[in-house]
């Protein structure tokens, strides 16, 4: 099981100053003036947010480590995940969670130059995540058993944010207007582009006495580099626009929004399906 250490990566929220100065800008002129809203004491606009990524089910991954991806359907309340889980099993049953060791495996193209303690700080993160949104009604444990709910983990086909290419997008004359419309031209989600991160996920659900497969889910997150739009009027569109905008300035940042987004869908349907009020 993967020590849950203190990871090197951390997240802020949103100084209420900083949405204030944000707020007042709107469209194109948001790309320029984020710069003068952080060259003015307003750096630290990172932090969790749903809408930063988003789910791509073209890209889902098929490596082997499932049992059948023929039988996942669209999860419920999934985001466009894939999952299967066995009908007849009361999930009511466990109160307790063993979380093994995350397994990580980088896109093909990706193998060079990457940082191994770059991607146990992931895992790291990853796994805390778990543990957090879990603990609120799961007893985390370290050996199977009965009562005992077994999540084994793979991180497929990571791909992180090429930095150099999200600070030229930005830069050059009408970058904003030419990136924020490339997603769907390059077949990805809305608001991406294609330097950004991405991460797949493939996980099964096991019972802890038996070791029997009770559920598989499968999905990949994509970096949304323009997560809303900032003249929506949307309840916290400013907000989570500008935390997309900043997550493409960071290689892994999108791959931590990403677990932050599975931890909480996976401890809310958990909760759901057991009949117990999700954690907040």
């Amino acid at each position: 099981m993967v020590d849950p250490q203190e990871s090197a990566i951390s997240f802020t929220t949103v100084p209420p100053a900083c949405l204030k100065k944000t707020r007042r800008l709107g469209g194109a002129a948001l790309a320029g003036g984020l710069i003068a809203v952080l060259l003015g004491g307003c750096a630290e606009l990172t932090g969790p947010s749903a809408s930063v990524t988003a789910s791509d089910p073209s890209r889902i991954t098929r490596t082997g480590f499932l049992t059948d991806y023929a039988r996942l359907t669209t999860a419920s309340g999934g985001d466009g995940a894939l999952c299967w889980r066995k009908p007849e099993v009361n999930l009511a049953r466990y109160d307790k969670v063993l979380i093994t060791r995350i397994l990580v495996s980088l896109k093909a193209d990706q193998q060079e130059g990457v940082d191994p303690t770059d991607l146990k700080a992931l895992v790291d993160y990853f796994h805390k995540a778990l543990v957090r949104d879990l603990k609120p009604q799961f007893r985390i444990v370290d050996e199977p058993g009965p009562g005992v709910l077994v999540l084994r983990i793979a991180l497929t086909n990571l791909v992180p944010t090429q930095v150099s290419r999200s600070v030229l997008g930005t830069a050059i004359p009408y970058g904003f207007a030419a990136e924020a419309a490339s997603g769907p031209a390059s077949g990805r989600p809305a608001g991406s582009t294609p330097y950004l991160g991405e991460t797949g996920i493939e996980m099964q659900f096991l019972d802890g006495a038996s070791n029997a497969v009770i559920g598989e889910c499968a999905d990949t997150q994509i970096g949304r580099k323009y997560a809303a739009e900032v003249d929506s009027g949307a309840a916290g569109a400013t907000e989570t626009w500008v935390k997309g905008y900043m997550s493409s300035f960071q290689s892994w940042s999108y791959a931590r929004d990403a677990f932050d987004k599975w931890a909480r869908q996976i401890s809310q349907r958990l909760a759901v399906l057991r009949g117990v009020t999700p954690a907040q």
